[in-house]
């Protein structure tokens, strides 16, 4: 299927959605949105067992495109949270949910909705050059996409208060070591560095890395005694696998395991 602001395709388990605007920074307009909607309903159907999204160009992704009509700040037509209803919210559910890992490989600029979505993802490796922007204090917004919900997780209350309330430009190292994201790579090896991620994670055992994403997610909301539970039935679920058995049988034989993600 031909896609007029998104590039995708699966070839050896791996999923690979480019965000395809770059002469507008990757931002987000209406048809974008139903671009990848309709994507992450066939990353598994098409037989991807990870999940790489990425940007076209010097941005990873700029947020909301402000020159869409759909949210141009006019009273009389605009009503925002309608559109972030509608998409943005659908967006990051999906990519929770989605029964593979999601990698975002930050190639550049990820500010707004951008960020939160890289941050919405399940790993995110940001080149060294990249930087993360809440840039929302600057329209009159809150933080969206997750942003209120993701930041004080990963970074602390006192740092996000000071991302959201200042809109500072937060660059990829100093990210990593906020522990915001997972990696920074030096520029020149970020591709062989995301390629060898995505490699990695397409040859590995799918439904026990589903089912690690969905306990870690919810475990925010549960007391140990109920994640206990939680991973007993995991346990229970995942040791009746067809990998679990290659990986024992792998294990005993000293050899590398064949997961079939089954």
């Amino acid at each position: 299927m031909p896609f007029e602001t998104i590039l995708f395709n699966v070839g050896h388990g791996i999923a690979r959605l480019t965000l395809n605007r770059p002469e507008r920074l990757n931002s987000f307009d209406a048809a974008m949105h139903g671009e990848v909607r309709a994507v992450l309903a066939r990353v598994v159907l098409e037989g991807g067992r990870v999940l790489v999204i990425t940007g076209a160009g010097r941005a990873f992704c700029a947020g909301q495109d402000l020159a869409d009509r759909s949210v141009a700040p006019d009273a009389a037509t605009t009503d925002l949270g309608k559109s972030i209803g509608e998409h943005y919210n659908p967006l990051v559910l999906a990519l929770r949910n989605l029964p593979v890992p999601v990698i975002a490989a930050v190639n550049g600029v990820a500010a707004g909705a951008g960020a939160n979505l890289a941050l919405a993802c399940d790993l995110v490796i940001a080149a060294r050059s990249a930087s993360f922007i809440q840039s929302f204090c600057k329209l009159g917004l809150v933080p969206d996409c997750g942003g209120t919900w993701n930041l004080p997780r990963l970074v602390g209350q006192a740092r996000a208060m000071g991302l959201a309330l200042l809109g500072d430009r937060l660059g990829a190292q100093e990210a990593a070591q906020w522990g915001l994201i997972w990696r920074c790579v030096d520029d020149d090896a970020f591709p062989q560095a995301i390629e060898s991620l995505a490699t990695q994670l397409a040859a590995a055992p799918t439904r026990g890395l589903a089912r690690t994403k969905q306990a870690l997610y919810e475990s925010w909301g549960h007391s140990l005694a109920a994640q206990l539970d939680i991973e007993r039935n995991c346990q229970a679920e995942l040791g009746r696998s067809a990998d679990y058995a290659e990986g024992v049988a792998a294990f005993v034989a000293k050899r590398t395991p064949a997961f079939t993600g089954r």
